[in-house]
């Protein structure tokens, strides 16, 4: 499973505006190619009269997913320079789309570069960036003389207390990412006397926005 990475919130649109060609970009998170192409067609026949619907998308672990697609505008000047933005960026398993609705005035190869460029930035801006952090899920079984304070201890750290199971004993489930396992581990055992059973219950993605 992997661990720690970038991608976007979910949906998000933008529009600018330049030399009197309306962009409008759309962006989402998109885990599979399926999903990639299946929001990449919805997009195009939202915007089936526009001048040109230019799309990218990187996806998978490593980034073994790519693909760009000028739509007629000249090549290399529009899907490439959004797949680079996702990539400078470090975003993983997203999709963007830029809908152009040409102006009348010609931008020329850099200008394109740059405008479809700053319209994929603009769109990653409002679908909010997020870190999807991997975190584990720790279960603490403990006696109910250790709960009040083990309880109070954990609601003022830095850990997330998921769940409490009142059962023969006290079983208290905290979130806890992945790179601080041993640390908690370490912790609880200190603030119980090692009166505590620690265990991996589960796995999960947490996600955090990026400023």
């Amino acid at each position: 499973m992997r661990e720690n990475y970038l991608t976007v919130k979910g949906y998000g649109e933008s529009e600018i505006i330049i030399s009197k060609s309306r962009f409008l970009t759309y962006i989402e998170r998109a885990e599979t190619e399926e999903d990639a192409i299946s929001f990449i067609d919805r997009i195009k026949k939202l915007h089936h009269h526009a001048t040109h619907n230019c799309s990218a998308y990187i996806i998978g672990e490593h980034d073994h997913i790519q693909k760009a697609n000028d739509d007629g505008e000249p090549s290399g000047t529009a899907g490439v320079p959004m797949l680079e933005v996702l990539k400078k960026q470090g975003l993983k398993d997203t999709v963007v789309v830029v809908t152009r609705y040409f102006g009348g005035i010609k931008l020329g190869g850099g200008g394109l570069i740059r405008a479809y460029g700053k319209a994929t930035t603009e769109g990653i801006i409002a679908a909010q960036v997020v870190e999807r952090k991997l975190h584990h899920f720790m279960k603490v079984a403990i006696d109910y003389t250790w709960l009040g304070k083990v309880e109070n201890e954990i609601r003022s750290s830095s850990y997330t207390l998921e769940e409490i199971r009142y059962l023969e004993g006290v079983e208290i489930i905290v979130s806890v990412p992945k790179e601080e396992e041993e640390q908690f581990e370490s912790w609880i055992t200190e603030i119980t006397n090692g009166q505590a059973s620690i265990s991996f219950e589960d796995a999960q993605f947490v996600e955090f926005i990026v400023n």
